[in-house]
């Protein structure tokens, strides 16, 4: 089963924004959120993910109940770190058009690949969400006994894109490690999902589909920082001169 991730979005090449859910209380949390919402939608942001990165599953799910009653211009994901099924499970309840996950292969023993693989067929088969998912992401073990192109092929069979990072949140993804997974994938969707800044953005989206961005668009650089209205525009207004626009 195979879904058209990139069609989720009026622009080719699309911005994600991801919503870490910091915050102090669980108020806090909410009213973060909704304005982080409000800073990439008004700054040309083309999609969001919100993500238990500083937040908890109860203060997610609050948000995506916001999001999914607030009618959004542009896309958005969930993703439910660690715990997998409970991302599917929400992006279900709450409408949300994709899911991340940051590993779809190679970081479990080679006895429980088979056990993977059916987790994501039976998962996708009861969701209408499309699927992106890491392959030699950041923080994830690397247990396979293939090599990386070998398990990009397996990726490309239990996701819709594929999503590609350096070592840590906020460093530099290669360009040499976005080149070999383009290249073995090729049409195939592949999102740079951490380290893109202003002065790296133009050569990877020259070579990727999609781009995430958290770290790089807070005050700070860096993910415990707040939004910045200012370095959203940055790499919105680099995208749409990109596009032509």
């Amino acid at each position: 089963m195979s879904r058209d991730f990139l069609s989720l979005f009026k622009n080719k090449k699309p911005i994600i924004g991801m919503i870490h859910l910091k915050g102090t209380d669980d108020e806090d949390v909410f009213e973060r959120a909704k304005k982080e919402i409000d800073i990439y939608i008004n700054n040309g942001i083309d999609g969001i993910i919100l993500e238990t990165y500083f937040g908890n599953y109860i203060q997610l799910e609050r948000i995506l109940n916001y999001v999914e009653q607030s009618n959004l211009s542009i896309p958005y994901g969930v993703n439910c770190l660690n715990v997998d099924h409970l991302g599917f499970h929400l992006a279900n309840k709450y409408h949300a058009q994709f899911i991340q996950i940051d590993s779809v292969v190679g970081h479990v023993k080679e006895r429980d690949e088979p056990s993977l693989h059916e987790f994501f067929k039976i998962e996708r088969e009861n969701s209408e969400a499309s699927l992106i998912g890491g392959v030699r992401f950041k923080y994830q073990p690397v247990l396979s006994e293939r090599t990386v192109e070998e398990d990009l092929k397996i990726a490309m069979t239990r996701c819709d894109g594929i999503c590609v990072t350096g070592e840590a949140t906020g460093e530099n993804t290669s360009i040499e490690k976005i080149k070999l997974f383009k290249e073995v994938v090729g049409d195939f969707p592949v999102i740079v999902a951490a380290g893109i800044t202003k002065d790296t953005l133009v050569e990877q989206m020259n070579i990727a589909d999609a781009a995430i961005i958290g770290s790089y668009f807070k005050d700070t650089r860096i993910d415990t920082g707040d939004v910045c209205a200012e370095h959203v525009k940055e790499i919105t207004d680099i995208m749409n001169r990109m596009r032509g626009k």
